[in-house]
């Protein structure tokens, strides 16, 4: 039987077969994917070729609402997810912020290319840092927790939803919508656009678990050899510290719900890694810290996690807050 992975066209090019790559159709997920186009080609010794396929998400649809009001975490996935399902598309390459904290049954994730600059970008024509800003400005985020954490240190600032694609936020800000707005470096990185922002210091303002790691999902049925591929592909530093921030997420339940924010850091000889759960109006910050040797299980990095986790929620006395209700 013929591979239905081998287009007819293809014969010209030796017989190169063709993984279908799903992905969002923003500028910045279409970057992403064709990276990891790329590198698959490369590491497969031209045995296989990716051709993207993109998708319009429920999330991609909102342009004015917060994504918790839409239905939390899993918008810009879901229609991804059932594509792979489906076999209409190979693989998937998703923001790993974006990902829930597991993933649907027979999926599974078979690369982390290295992680980009996790910081977070401070965008504004007035000033140069949340800081800087007058009295009362106006702070443009959908993300719950950039809304706490600026509140944490500016309580004085208004928060005004700001939504949309990297091209979008940049146009709202630059019509007054608002004084400032955050992105991710990772993205404006990988746009070319990094000059746009002033990045934000881990120690002042910690990013989302997993932002700047790209990941790549498979089902069960890969072929062997496109599977090879994506292992060559992997970073192992980066799986390591998704590892460790998805398993702090799950077990904190993470959504869009709450304000969580996670970060792994190399530290030589061991993973450390900061967490850290706020108030939805940025009074209350809990949080916690650890480490384990590196060259150590998935169980052990996923055990990290859970720890500080565990060690947040006994910290808040077993109630964390939730937009909407209890956590």
């Amino acid at each position: 039987m013929t591979d239905p992975r081998i287009s007819p066209d293809d014969t010209s090019r030796n017989d190169q077969r063709v993984l279908r790559v799903g992905t969002r159709g923003s500028p910045l997920a279409l970057v992403q994917a064709r990276q990891v186009a790329a590198a698959l080609e490369i590491h497969s010794g031209g045995a296989w070729r990716g051709e993207i396929v993109t998708f319009t998400t429920s999330g991609d649809q909102l342009t004015t609402e917060r994504l918790i009001d839409a239905g939390g975490k899993g918008l810009f996935t879901r229609e991804l997810d059932a594509a792979l399902d489906r076999g209409e598309v190979d693989v998937t390459v998703h923001s790993l912020k974006d990902v829930p904290s597991v993933l649907p049954d027979g999926q599974r994730f078979v690369a982390f290319p290295e992680r980009e600059d996790p910081r977070e970008g401070f965008l504004s024509p007035h000033a140069k840092s949340l800081a800087d800003l007058k009295q009362g400005a106006r702070v443009g985020t959908a993300s719950l927790r950039r809304e706490a954490q600026t509140l944490a240190q500016r309580p004085d600032v208004e928060i005004v939803t700001f939504r949309g694609n990297v091209a979008t936020r940049m146009r709202k800000l630059e019509d007054g919508l608002a004084d400032a707005t955050y992105l991710a470096m990772a993205g404006l990185t990988r746009l070319g656009m990094a000059h746009l922002a002033n990045p934000i210091p881990l120690d002042d303002m910690l990013p989302a678990a997993g932002q700047g790691i790209v990941g790549v999902v498979a089902r069960e049925d890969l072929p062997e050899d496109a599977a090879a591929a994506f292992a060559k592909m992997n970073h192992a530093p980066t799986e390591a510290a998704a590892h460790i921030e998805r398993a702090f997420l799950a077990a904190l339940d993470g959504s869009c719900r709450t304000p969580i924010a996670a970060h792994t850091f190399d530290e030589g000889e061991t993973w450390f890694m900061r967490g850290e759960v706020l108030s939805l109006d940025g009074k209350q910050t809990w949080s916690a810290s650890g480490s384990c040797v590196k060259n150590t299980s998935q169980d052990a990095l996923a055990a990290l996690g859970a720890e500080l986790a565990g060690k947040i929620k006994d910290a808040a006395g077993g109630e964390l807050p939730a937009f909407g209700g209890a956590w």
